[in-house]
């Protein structure tokens, strides 16, 4: 909550007491305390994680000191490049596989390492949900961080039209 907020941690520390039980505290790995809303149920731990196409500075890859949960170590300095900018990402069993960009005919996925069909076709519905969305707006919204893609490592790249 720290890193999300730029507060200190005592602050914050402060704000979980007062809202006693408002909040539920978890075990995450390592045994790390996470805290959800009571009501905000958790799926079982065997839940597949969907392919996920997630925005530009998401907040899954921002708002967090750890990352590793999400974000592979080897894709950490690709993702995030050195002024800040965090490319939109492919989620993939819950992890960082690679990066996408809108282009005049679709959704273009970058994966870092060979995807399964499953997931392929996964990142493929999400897109054809982007496409959709992105319609009667400006479709290469990204465009300006276009040089970043030529520097990119990659195992596969598709279109996804949707």
């Amino acid at each position: 909550m720290a890193q999300a907020t730029i507060l200190r941690r005592p602050v914050i520390r402060e704000a979980i007491a007062a809202l006693g039980d408002a909040l539920v505290a978890n075990r995450g790995p390592n045994g790390v305390e996470l805290f959800d809303v009571p009501d905000g149920g958790l799926p079982p731990e065997d839940t597949p994680a969907p392919p996920r196409l997630m925005a530009m500075w998401d907040s899954v890859l921002l708002a967090y000191a750890d990352r590793s949960r999400v974000l592979p170590e080897p894709y950490r300095r690709v993702v995030i490049r050195q002024n800040g900018d965090v490319l939109p990402t492919l989620l993939v069993d819950g992890e960082v596989a690679g990066v996408w960009r809108p282009t005049a005919h679709g959704i273009e996925a970058t994966a870092f390492h060979r995807l399964s069909q499953a997931a392929w076709r996964g990142l493929a519905e999400e897109a054809a949900s982007l496409v959709r969305f992105l319609a009667a707006r400006e479709p290469l919204v990204y465009r300006r961080y276009n040089h970043w893609w030529a520097m990119l490592p990659s195992a596969d790249v598709r279109v996804l039209s949707g």
